[in-house]
């Protein structure tokens, strides 16, 4: 019975097919670049492009003070509830908000131009199209007439470049989604069951100023900065002795992405501000990897009279690692994806952080699947000409409806009745 209901899933699917595109056009053309972080024009586009599809949207704006401490300006949340019966909760998962584009693009970021069966612009993979994935799996599942219990909700929410906290987090506090099973935006080729955390620290190194006629007079914060950078990337080469024993991550890394400071080219710098990305294996302490670099960078600024610092936390985003029942989402999961795909596919962790792990924080199972290509890499995430091929994204909308097919059926019962 099962395989006629895929069957009708997939006639559907392709009769819907170029409607699903346009779909993705037009999340695609509506610019949500975090920074700055002023989502809620793209939020009110997809909610009337769910409607005119015959869905009922909820939208959850987040309180203004708790979205400016994350560096934002207004962020709505989306939920599509649909109800099939008693039975388990499936939350689809996928972030609307977007690097900036940046330079170096051939195509219109936001112009969703479509070459040789590829679409490009900015989320385009990461994550605009599993908004067109997991939205288009809900209206197969609808269109059948499968016996299904339980429901399935779409979380579309708008902060995951800044951490997450007013989004997904957001949501399962305040209380308004209690799912059973979570599958999160990703891609095509491998079903994600892990990623790295991530530590972000903001450092401040304050010196004294001075004319620079007599830099004797003061203190050079920079010259402090400079000594503290080479400690760091000092540092940053012991790192390829750490690896993770999770399949498809490796090393820790450090980056430091953000640097300003001076007053003018006249006068002894008297403060410096510099931001650091420290990725964290799922097998590391963040606390302790924090305490680590706190410590050597007082260290190298205690070699300079005069000089001061601060180091302060602006993320601590944990790994995402599986947790009990997972291994049921998974199981059903990569069975269609090796179906729909043609080829084995399998399971794995990556080495970036995402909205994932907050659904599994609070012991949901949860894992990472949607449309793209095998890697960040080959989809140009988060650099210029970001890219999805089609076909992938017409899989990836398969395996997700069969999925839920699979999940609804019985097939599997929820975590929280056993």
């Amino acid at each position: 019975m099962s395989a006629n209901f895929k069957k009708e899933i997939t006639e559907f699917l392709n009769r819907k097919w170029e409607e699903e595109v346009q779909f993705l056009a037009e999340l695609v053309k509506v610019p949500s670049d975090n920074p700055p972080g002023d989502c809620v024009p793209h939020a009110e586009r997809t909610t009337a492009l769910l409607e005119a599809l015959g869905l009922t949207v909820e939208k959850y704006p987040v309180p203004e003070e708790l979205v400016k401490k994350q560096g934002m300006v207004r962020v709505t949340n989306l939920i599509v509830r649909q109800r099939f019966g008693e039975g388990p909760i499936v939350a689809l998962n996928a972030h609307g908000d977007v690097v900036p584009p940046g330079e170096g693009w051939t195509a219109d970021p936001y112009g969703a131009e479509i070459r040789h069966g590829t679409m490009y612009g900015r989320g385009v993979a990461v994550s605009k199209s599993d908004f067109a994935t997991y939205t288009y799996a809900l209206l197969a599942l609808k269109a059948i007439q499968a016996p299904l219990r339980g429901s399935v909700e779409l979380h579309f929410t708008y902060d995951e470049e800044a951490g997450g906290q007013v989004g997904p987090k957001w949501l399962l506090e305040q209380g308004l989604s209690k799912p059973d099973f979570v599958i999160s935006a990703g891609f095509s080729y491998a079903v994600v069951t892990a990623h790295n955390g991530c530590l972000h620290l903001e450092v401040q190194i304050k010196g004294k100023s001075a004319h620079a006629a007599r830099p004797d007079t003061g203190h050079d914060a920079l010259e402090a900065t400079t000594a503290i950078l080479t400690a760091l990337y000092n540092h940053r080469k012991s790192y390829t002795d750490i690896h993770s024993k999770v399949e498809g991550i490796d090393s820790p890394t450090l980056v430091i992405g953000l640097i300003h400071g001076g007053i003018n080219t006249n006068v002894v710098p008297d403060l410096i501000t510099f931001r650091l990305d420290r990725r964290l294996i799922p097998e590391e302490d963040g606390d302790k990897v924090e305490q680590t670099l706190t410590n050597l960078i007082e260290q190298s600024a205690a070699l300079f009279p005069g000089i001061s610092t601060q180091v302060r936390r602006i993320l601590w985003a944990k790994s995402f690692a599986p947790v009990p029942g997972s291994e049921k989402l998974l199981k059903i999961l990569l069975d269609n994806a090796c179906e729909v795909m043609g080829e084995k596919i399998g399971s794995q962790g990556v080495p970036i952080y995402t909205d994932a792990r907050h659904y599994a924080a609070m012991g949901i199972p949860t894992v990472m699947y949607g449309a793209g290509p095998r890697s960040l890499l080959e989809a140009n995430a988060h650099r210029a000409d970001e890219r999805l091929k089609l076909d992938d994204l017409k899989k990836a909308t398969r395996v997700v409806a069969f999925t839920l097919l699979d999940l609804l059926q019985g097939t599997q019962d929820s975590p929280k009745s056993e």
